[in-house]
């Protein structure tokens, strides 16, 4: 008998909504993302190595994506100065959320206890929820790998009628 794989409890509940502001100072919410599916993906922070790594393989893959009606966003604690910063360092082309009060972070439950060295502290995991148009999380990637992270998005975006039923 084959193993079957864990299913997230996120799967199949309501996305929960926010309200925070983007790159450009301007308030988001969720339902600002609705006529696409979206990937809401949050990463530690803004230009280290491994998020930037993320974050320019969503911005290579950006027509690719889209082509399969997918919008991008982006989530981090860092304020909206430095996501400006990132956006022009490396040329994004996708929205990033400034949760510095970690409203989102809280919500989606990716602020978690992390350690480093044997010391432990508080940070983002690095996990991703697709959502459907209707508001429906119906996938979760749970600690997600920064390089092979788009190519299972792409995957999943090709065979989307098995995720969204």
């Amino acid at each position: 008998m084959p193993a079957t794989k864990k299913t997230s409890e996120w799967v199949g509940k309501s996305a929960p909504d926010f309200k925070v502001k983007d790159q450009n100072g301007e308030e988001k919410s969720l339902k600002d993302f609705s006529s696409k599916y979206l990937l809401l993906y949050f990463y530690p922070k803004d230009l280290t190595p491994g998020c930037t790594t993320e974050a320019c393989n969503f911005r290579d893959g950006r027509d690719e994506l889209s082509n399969l009606d997918l919008e991008v966003v982006g989530v981090s604690c860092d304020p909206v100065e430095k996501h400006q910063k990132f956006i022009e360092k490396h040329e994004l082309n996708f929205t990033l959320l400034a949760d510095v009060d970690h409203e989102i972070v809280d919500k989606y439950g990716v602020w978690v206890e992390k350690s480093m060295y044997g010391k432990k502290y508080m940070g983002i995991q690095r996990d991703s929820f697709l959502i459907n148009k209707e508001g429906k999380i119906i996938k979760h990637y749970i600690k997600v790998k920064p390089k092979e992270h788009i190519n299972e998005v792409i995957k999943d975006m090709n065979n989307i009628s098995e995720i969204d039923t």
